[in-house]
């Protein structure tokens, strides 16, 4: 009886690797999974590759469940047991080390080549905060309703910010630019810590913690030089470039902990700050609008920091059935 040796087309076997790779990396986008599919569709042995190296990963099915019945269908395919079809090796004890050591050699160029690349996206709901690690090892941290878009290749690093604040510790990496795009202008560093804050095209606000940033607000205008304890604020007005004392870095960065600090900030702006952090309408009658407020608030307390102006200044909260909070002076109910 003559046997058959079935050798693997090396290009498949390296795409099958990648899958494997990508799936133990992260969920796999709409997209992906249709660009899987088809890869999957165009030849049955890609099955019983992506298979085998799906074995690196314990939780790939979890992860896919479109992979569940790959083992099933490729060992009732070659109608031989599920252990011999996953673990191919096997049948032949001799060659279990040599396969083994081989197989721990690819895992390992795989796995260390990944954290090199990224592509992903992260949203964050009301009133809820998320800190994520990239994989160039860059420490991302979202406030409420922010929304980021990750693309990390071997060249370069691209975050798109939408909407929202969001502080960055990047990894150096000089070779790599990071560069953050928002619809307001465009942040460059190379290793550095810095918060970004932008709630539509002409707002846009940055702050140095660490290290130097190059700021472009807009789309022509010539980008700023920050340092560390820099601020760049940009808006109709203009472009405003201060430096701030350590109290106030450490007031435009309490978000981090849930906390909000105003120091005479004007009370529809310290009501806007709620609003987006809460997904609530929440603003003052022209009237009150320009009060000033003062303290440190809890930004998951919102009935506190209600029932703290009522306190401190001369204005009434009313709130509608529907949830929408109007502050307005005492004199206006």
């Amino acid at each position: 009886m003559k046997s058959t040796t079935c050798n693997p087309d090396p290009a498949a076997d390296e795409q099958a690797a990648l899958w494997a790779a990508r799936l133990d990396g992260s969920e796999l986008s709409a997209a992906d999974r249709r660009e899987l599919n088809a890869w999957l569709a165009a030849n049955p042995s890609h099955r019983t590759l992506l298979s085998n190296y799906c074995q690196f990963s314990a939780d790939l099915e979890q992860q896919l469940p479109l992979l569940e019945g790959i083992k099933e269908q490729s060992a009732e395919a070659r109608n031989i047991p599920e252990t011999a079809t996953l673990y191919p090796w096997l049948r032949w004890p001799r060659l279990a080390g040599v396969m083994l050591t081989a197989a721990a050699a690819v895992a390992l160029v795989f796995w260390s080549s990944r954290p090199s690349e990224q592509t992903t996206s992260v949203a964050t709901s009301v009133a809820h905060r998320q800190s994520l690690v990239l994989a160039d090892g860059t420490k991302v941290e979202l406030n409420a309703q922010t929304g980021i878009l990750v693309e990390i290749s071997r060249t370069e690093r691209h975050v798109r910010l939408a909407s929202g604040e969001a502080f960055f510790s990047v990894s150096k990496d000089a070779a790599r630019p990071f560069v953050i795009e928002t619809p307001a202008g465009s942040v460059r560093v190379t290793g550095t810590q810095f918060n970004v804050r932008t709630e539509n095209s002409s707002a846009l606000d940055v702050t140095v913690l660490e290290g130097t940033v190059q700021v472009r607000p807009g789309k022509t205008s010539a980008p700023h030089s920050l340092v560390a304890g820099n601020e760049l604020t940009s808006g109709p007005a203009g472009v405003e470039v201060r430096n701030l004392s350590a109290a106030e870095l450490n007031n435009v960065l309490a978000w981090r902990q849930g906390q909000i600090v105003f120091d005479g900030t004007p009370l529809h702006e310290a009501l806007a700050r709620f609003a987006r952090y809460h997904g609530r309408g929440i603003t003052a009658t022209p009237e009150a609008a320009n009060l000033r407020v003062g303290g440190n608030f809890s930004l998951d307390d919102l009935d506190g920091f209600l029932n703290g102006l009522e306190l401190v200044l001369p204005v009434k909260v009313t709130i509608d059935l529907n949830g929408t909070v109007q502050v307005g002076l005492r004199h206006e109910h």
